[in-house]
């Protein structure tokens, strides 16, 4: 880990949030993710899995978290169990938490080696009536893959087929949409980095830059604090590259007269930031560019004024869609024949904004959260209007991170990062 330790209460309290919210006499499970392979004897960085993370704290692979708070045995209600660290490993890899570090990671007191996993759980399942399983239900995810979490499922309901099974997942949607003050502290911080970057890059950028380049300053800033690196696959898509929502080739040259559009975010802890700036290669934007970068930072600013305790996300979204329309007529770009003749599943404006203005944040870029539940305090969400105009190679978009507030406009994680065209014009020049 390159993070400092994180204060064990923020897990303490995660899992108090959690409990609660159990039916009687239930167990819950949570497992680490897999190291994956990709070749010979080659595997990818590990990245945790986020649920046990938020639970526990500990980062670290084959790790298992059991939770029964009804257990008649006060010290089976919390169970970690690790992977035995030995003086081959801490050669070979390093040394593994020990039961004393899995203590002040976590503040759980029962930790137990991996190998008593099952002669443990087959006490604990005698007395358990219900088991919350941990399977993926986010609105976006892949499940072509089988993970740790998958194969272990599988394998709980052959070996204990008459209990009643639940999922974990609805209640961690719950609870994990709404940040703890320390997690707000944590995402402050992998903003803070992304800052460093931006302040690094603007400078950096002119004519004959690679895009490639950009994401290797990025990259170095973010190692330098601490980071792991990217949240997320970075984007960095100059000239008509930005009318491709999703392009991650990063392998074009930047031309005079060129926008870049870049959407990347350190992570810090493993926690997520997320932000998009859309900058001129040349230093300079034109009078047509900077009219299109004002019209989507008007948007940005009144959509984020939205984003109180209270509001719906599918009438938030429909009102941004309604900002954003008045800002393309004022651009020429659609008209009123084409608001009045448009489908009302597909409105005039979406051909010019095609994706959503905001997605829930935090362990996971698109973090988990309720759709369909009112907004609350401290929920963090991105806000990212943008305008693409393939026909002129031009796209840009603007994001910035932002927390809900219990009254006013929400905080922007981000404040400091530049975003006036001409704050942004300055920096460049300099």
């Amino acid at each position: 880990m390159k993070y400092d330790r994180i204060d064990s209460s923020l897990f303490i309290h995660n899992r108090k949030q959690f409990t609660t919210q159990l039916q009687p006499n239930s167990l819950a499970i949570f497992n680490s993710n897999d190291i994956f392979s990709t070749s010979a004897d080659s595997t990818l960085p590990f990245v945790q899995h986020r649920d046990i993370f938020y639970l526990s704290g500990v980062d670290q692979e084959e790790s298992i978290l059991l939770l029964f708070p009804d257990s008649s045995n006060e010290n089976m209600r919390e169970i970690l169990f690790l992977k035995e660290t030995s003086k081959t490993i801490a050669i070979w890899e390093g040394e593994k938490l020990t039961k004393k570090a899995a203590f002040e990671t976590s503040g759980i007191k029962t930790v137990f080696w991996l190998d008593q996993f099952e002669r443990i759980l087959g006490q604990l399942m005698v007395e358990a009536t219900q088991v919350y399983l941990n399977v993926n239900i986010h609105t976006r995810a892949n499940t072509e893959m089988e993970t740790r979490e998958d194969r272990f499922i599988k394998w709980f309901k052959n070996k204990f087929p008459a209990h009643q099974y639940n999922q974990s997942a609805p209640i961690l949607h719950s609870i994990r949409a709404i940040k703890h003050p320390i997690e707000l502290e944590l995402m402050q911080k992998a903003c803070n980095i992304t800052e460093k970057g931006v302040r690094r890059i603007l400078p950096f950028i002119k004519p004959g830059v690679m895009e490639y380049n950009i994401e290797a300053e990025l990259m170095h800033e973010f190692l330098n604090s601490r980071s792991k690196g990217f949240a997320y696959t970075p984007i960095v898509a100059s000239g008509k590259n930005a009318c491709v929502l999703h392009y991650i080739e990063n392998n074009k040259v930047c031309n005079d007269g060129d926008v870049i559009l870049m959407d990347f975010g350190a992570e810090y802890a493993n926690y997520c930031s997320d932000l998009t700036r859309s900058v001129p290669v040349s230093g300079k934007f034109t009078e047509r560019q900077k009219a299109v970068y004002n019209a989507v930072l008007h948007v940005k600013n009144e959509a984020t004024k939205l984003l109180v305790p209270g509001v719906n996300l599918h009438e938030y979204h429909k009102e941004v869609g309604l900002i954003m329309q008045d800002q393309l007529v004022q651009l020429g770009l659609i008209d009123q024949t084409d608001i009045k003749n448009q489908e009302a599943s597909w409105p005039a404006y979406k051909k010019y904004f095609m994706h959503g203005t905001s997605h829930f944040i935090g362990l996971d870029t698109h973090d988990v959260g309720h759709w369909h539940e009112p907004i609350k305090e401290n929920m963090v969400f991105t806000v990212e209007p943008g305008i693409y105009i393939p026909e002129e190679n031009l796209g840009i978009r603007l994001e910035d991170d932002v927390v809900v507030q219990k009254q006013g406009v929400p905080f922007n994680l981000m404040k400091n990062i530049p975003i006036e065209a001409e704050e942004i014009e300055e920096l460049m020049n300099k």
